[in-house]
């Protein structure tokens, strides 16, 4: 015959009965967020994330809610109820007030005299500048590629106006999702085929069979899978403090980590400006459904987010007592960032296939540099037909720490001369 287990005594079930009541008010917004993370697995809707997440908090609140009445021998369903209907009035205020509340966005600047706008066949409507070519052009135009992913350029970059007047034509455009470019209604496409296409559809724009390709971070990373994909139309290469060649081995921030050199008063800036609520819904929404982060926080919020970031970081990632890093007034990419990285670690290794490209590149790294020394030397590993040089004072930016030496190198290797640096 079955035994039935003793009750429990009063005091014991009113303790637990009002355990369970403070859960039930702790756990309900709670529940409230699981509910909206867990519906963006089947929608990208924001009014059905907000109801499937207030669907869950009500569910959550009634059930626990009841028991703990029971427990404490009043109320019943009445009570029950009640502390459902104010459990999500509250959840509603708290949302309100955090990750539904729009963060800042940054004013529409005017776009300034020079640049240009190029509508490509691949959809993409990209901002660029122009520096034509001086006295005698030569056949083979320059394409500065910017990092970031979504770091966006800032007119002609340095060394620029020094190789246009050596005859070089001279381009330098925002990547798609970055600066005054195109901002991609489906974020999924942010990828770096659809990178390595606009820049292919870039080259036969300006009517060039051949380019030089001049990468700066992750410029060097998309420079060397538009070799992989097009080395015919590269004439020469230069990679500038380049970012990791294959994504998968150096995933995040393991080639390199920018922020290791944040001061205290830096680093609880940064902390203040990753702790918003609404910024943490759009990242646990961006590794869920890309669609729903894109959604409920666009690209104007984010875009302006990832501007005040770089703004705390600009300096972090130069050598010590070096002049302060101007900073960009474009508009910086978020979404293009984060989903750009994201398919990039997916690729497959590129090494085996840049082995047999010979196309002649020079590799620069700055004493200072945050990337790896093993993510540079990969690139002289690999390409091999690549000289690699390595200049004392400079960072990351090597174009900003040594201006003159940088241009030098450009000009020298462009005009197959002898480099004013000894090369490995």
């Amino acid at each position: 015959m079955a035994q039935r287990l003793p009750a429990l005594p009063p005091l014991a079930r009113r303790v637990l009965g009002g355990v369970l009541l403070i859960g039930t008010v702790v756990l309900t917004p709670a529940a409230a967020a699981a509910g909206l993370v867990a519906a963006a697995f089947a929608t990208a809707s924001v009014p059905l994330l907000a109801l499937c997440g207030l669907a869950v908090a009500a569910a959550t609140a009634a059930l626990l809610g009841r028991g703990a009445f029971a427990l404490l021998g009043k109320g019943g369903l009445r009570a029950t109820c009640a502390l459902t209907g104010v459990l999500l009035l509250a959840v509603a205020a708290l949302a309100a007030g955090t990750v539904l509340r729009p963060m800042p966005t940054s004013a529409a600047l005017p776009v300034p005299p020079g640049v240009s706008f190029w509508n490509l066949p691949t959809g993409s409507r990209i901002a660029y500048v122009h520096a034509p070519a001086a006295g005698t052009p030569r056949p083979t135009p320059v394409v500065f590629l910017h990092g970031g992913p979504g770091t966006p350029a800032e007119g002609i970059p340095a060394g620029g106006r020094e190789l246009a007047a050596d005859g070089f034509d001279v381009y330098s455009y925002d990547q798609v999702g970055a600066g005054r470019s195109t901002r991609l209604s489906d974020i999924t496409q942010y990828t770096v085929a659809r990178q390595v296409a606009d820049l292919d559809a870039i080259r036969r724009t300006i009517g060039a069979d051949r380019i030089i390709l001049v990468g700066q971070s992750w410029g060097g990373s998309l420079a060397a899978q538009y070799l992989l994909a097009h080395s015919t139309h590269v004439a020469k290469a230069v990679f500038t403090s380049p970012g990791a060649l294959w994504g998968r081995e150096y995933p995040g921030s393991a080639a390199g980590d920018p922020w290791d050199h944040l001061t205290p008063a830096e680093r609880s800036a940064r902390d203040r400006l990753n702790s918003k609520p609404r910024l943490i819904a759009a990242a646990l929404l961006l590794q869920v459904n890309p669609r729903a982060a894109h959604a409920l926080v666009g690209d104007g919020e984010l875009d302006h987010w990832m501007h005040e970031l770089a703004l705390l970081g600009k300096d972090t990632t130069s050598c010590a007592g070096t002049e302060p890093t101007e900073a960009h007034s474009n508009p910086q990419g978020f979404y293009s960032n984060q989903m750009t990285v994201k398919d990039f670690e997916q690729l497959p290794d590129p090494r085996p296939r840049l082995r047999a490209v010979h196309v002649p590149s020079l590799v620069m790294r700055g004493e200072c540099d945050f990337i790896k020394p093993a993510v540079t030397q990969e690139y002289r590993q690999t390409l091999p037909d690549s000289r690699m040089v390595r200049i004392e004072g400079a960072g990351h930016a090597i174009s900003h720490s040594r201006p003159a030496l940088y241009t030098a190198l450009l000009r020298a290797f462009l005009l197959d001369r002898p480099l004013p640096a000894p090369a490995s």
